[in-house]
């Protein structure tokens, strides 16, 4: 397939071109700036300069491809209002982008994130939240999975809190910018929530078998620790960087306090029995060693 995908050149998105590209595909690669299409193109990939606010762009780019992979993302957290704009902006890419396939078939692969349930991991048939901070992100999702009945080969793959690749990445990575900041690697409450993750080697290979085999209106979970307590996870990063470990109030995480304070772990026992995935790459916390101090 030649295939179009937004976010190519970030850590999960640049993890995803190799994986199509070694597997007999070509790429078309959203480009925002000379950097990203410069990486785009060393990577083998077709750079197409433009954001996600150039929906005329985005239209044009799913028209030449035989399907789509949706992975960019503002990742502003600075406010609410920053959050809102990147939701607001993520929705309206997306519906350009979905609409341009309405009646072709062709596959549109989309990202959120993996469902909150009180009391026990998530499974792929859990809806994702419509509430929250990115309760945008799961209304603009489940009007994708909506296309279905359109002639959209439309799916979601639902990512973990933290995806990760040599100690970098997700909510982790937050954790990790925030303890060289503030000398402190901290948790919020008593750091026994718990986050799943998964190694972008392994998420890269799920959204390509999503957008070779997936059917339409279908959500799998790109979960390879069902989760791991985040007080584990500031402790290795402590470590790492040399600083104390202790917990810290939910409002030093801004508008994400709530998310960073909820226990939700995850499964992916479905999409693993039904689309033969299979992690093979390390966890969270032994990645987590890579950091450098």
């Amino acid at each position: 397939m030649r295939v179009f995908v937004t976010g190519g050149t970030g850590l999960i998105g640049s993890a995803v071109v190799a994986e199509l590209l070694g597997n007999g595909h070509t790429v078309l690669a959203l480009a925002r700036s000379d950097a990203s299409a410069l990486a785009a193109e060393k990577a083998g990939a077709e750079a197409i300069r433009g954001g996600l606010g150039d929906l005329d762009v985005l239209r044009a780019g799913a028209a030449r491809a035989d399907g789509v992979i949706h992975l960019a993302f503002s990742h502003d957290f600075s406010s609410a209002e920053a959050v809102a704009r990147a939701v607001a902006e993520e929705s309206a890419a997306l519906a350009a982008m979905g609409e341009e396939l309405v009646g072709s078939d062709r596959p549109l692969v989309t990202v959120s994130g993996t469902p909150y349930v009180p009391g026990r991991a998530s499974t792929e048939a859990d809806p994702v939240s419509t509430d929250g901070p990115v309760g945008g992100r799961g209304r603009a999702v489940t009007a994708i999975l909506e296309l279905a009945s359109r002639g959209v080969r439309s799916t979601a793959v639902r990512l973990p809190r933290t995806v990760h690749n040599e100690g970098t990445g997700g909510f982790a990575g937050l954790l990790t910018d925030i303890a060289r900041r503030s000398g402190v690697s901290g948790y919020p409450g008593d750091g026994t929530q718990r986050w799943p993750a998964v190694h972008a080697l392994d998420a890269a290979v799920l959204l390509r078998l999503a957008l070779e085999e997936a059917p339409a209106g279908t959500s799998w979970h790109a979960v390879a620790d069902e989760g791991d307590p985040v007080r584990d996870i500031a402790t290795v990063i402590g470590r790492r960087l040399g600083l104390p470990v202790e917990s810290v109030p939910t409002e030093t995480y801004g508008p994400l306090g709530p998310i960073f304070s909820a226990d939700q772990p995850s499964s992916s026992t479905h999409t693993r029995q039904t689309l033969g995935w299979q992690p093979r790459h390390v966890g969270l916390l032994e990645d987590l060693e890579n950091i450098q101090p």
